[in-house]
């Protein structure tokens, strides 16, 4: 295979980069801050307008039917940019289950919406301290009803349908509820990311539909396939901690020289480049994979998951350590990479839980191949 992208691929991550850079500036971020958005409504708009929104939907529901690879290097700039915008919960994950395992009156009635971005979705797995994914949820799914509670959903006090990790007759499934209906109430959680909003959401025998062609393995699929995309934010995220670094360290002087000419401050900067080019070459493969070696989908996946949260932790992390105290204020840039990397490393599930999907998935391989 080859390992770097395609022309086309490098002209959508030109043409993201752009958008990017001239409407979601670190001033617009603050401004969303400061005036308590929850999103950014005008640039989602606009990333619509412009196809991305449905890179990986079908081309019979208004999408463009582009490959994970793709979508990924969409990803990319949006973790670059630190967009206050519901792609991975509305589109990554969301319209992925609905593409794989929706009917298609589902998929008509919702794919092109979201396709367009004239609505959003969540997706609900987390339950609380009963974790991300429960072995056997407690929101339960039975005639035509949802009962329970899901906590933190991303991006839920944006969203106008959710697609619900639930348990229906002794198994795992995925149902589809609209979030307007007097059954359902949401309550915001304090987040540590203020351009990423958290809610827990409350069925109280709340009109739901389910998805029939889910079950536990579409929805490892489903979750595999976000980690990849996570994993392409995660890595666009720690270049622009690696740059953001740089610039400054270039600039600031100390003793009379450049804070950059310092072998400590080399050899930091060097470190999270390193890790940042290898959870790339992770979330590539990963995003070649998921399309054409889908066996190796999960191996690919938590392989990238981990690198890419690795790379940005170490990369947020130091970029505040080389802006000294000045990094920790509000009017320095560092912190919203930070904040981010905080909510991307519990997105999906922690680290411990990715390594032990790496290690089965490798078992699994010594198996195949014993």
């Amino acid at each position: 295979m080859n390992f770097d992208l395609s022309d086309e691929q490098k002209m959508l991550a030109e043409q993201a980069r752009g958008l990017l850079a001239e409407r979601a500036p670190y001033d617009r971020l603050r401004e969303l801050v400061d005036a308590g958005a929850e999103w950014d409504e005008p640039l989602w708009r606009e990333l619509a307008e412009m196809g991305f929104l449905g890179a990986r939907i079908p081309e019979a529901y208004g999408g463009l039917g582009l490959s994970d690879l793709d979508l990924g290097v969409i990803s990319e700039e949006l973790g670059r940019a630190n967009c206050a915008v519901p792609f991975f919960s509305s589109i990554v994950c969301a319209a992925d289950a609905l593409t794989i395992a929706g009917s298609e009156a589902q998929q008509a009635a919702w794919l092109p919406l979201l396709a367009s971005g004239e609505a959003v979705a969540a997706f609900a797995s987390a339950e609380g301290k009963d974790g991300w994914r429960p072995a056997k949820p407690s929101v339960a799914f039975a005639d035509g009803k949802l009962t329970g509670s899901k906590s933190p959903v991303a991006d839920a006090g944006i969203a106008d349908v959710a697609i619900v990790v639930c348990a229906h007759d002794e198994r795992e499934a995925l149902a589809l509820v609209k979030l307007d209906g007097a059954k359902v109430t949401r309550t915001k959680l304090d987040s540590f990311d203020e351009l990423r909003t958290h809610y827990k959401i409350d069925f109280d025998g709340a009109d739901a539909e389910l998805l029939d062609g889910a079950d536990a393995a579409v929805i490892d699929g489903v979750l595999n396939r976000a980690a990849v995309q996570a994993a392409f934010e995660a890595v666009g995220a720690a270049e622009a901690c690696v740059h953001m670094g740089r610039d400054y360290t270039m600039d600031r002087q100390m003793f009379g020289r450049p804070l950059a000419s310092y072998q400590a401050i080399k050899h930091k900067l060097a470190d999270i480049l390193m890790a940042t080019e290898l959870a790339r070459s992770n979330a590539y493969y990963a995003g070649w994979a998921a399309n054409e070696a889908p066996d190796d989908l999960p191996l690919a996946a938590a392989a990238a998951r981990l690198s890419s949260l690795d790379a940005l932790g170490a990369a947020a992390r130091e970029n505040l350590q080389v802006h000294g105290g000045i990094g920790y204020t509000f009017e320095a840039n560092c912190h919203f990479y930070y904040r981010r990397e905080r909510t991307l490393a519990l997105t999906l599930g922690a680290k411990g839980y990715w390594a032990d999907q790496l290690v089965a998935a490798v078992r699994a391989q010594d198996g195949e191949a014993a």
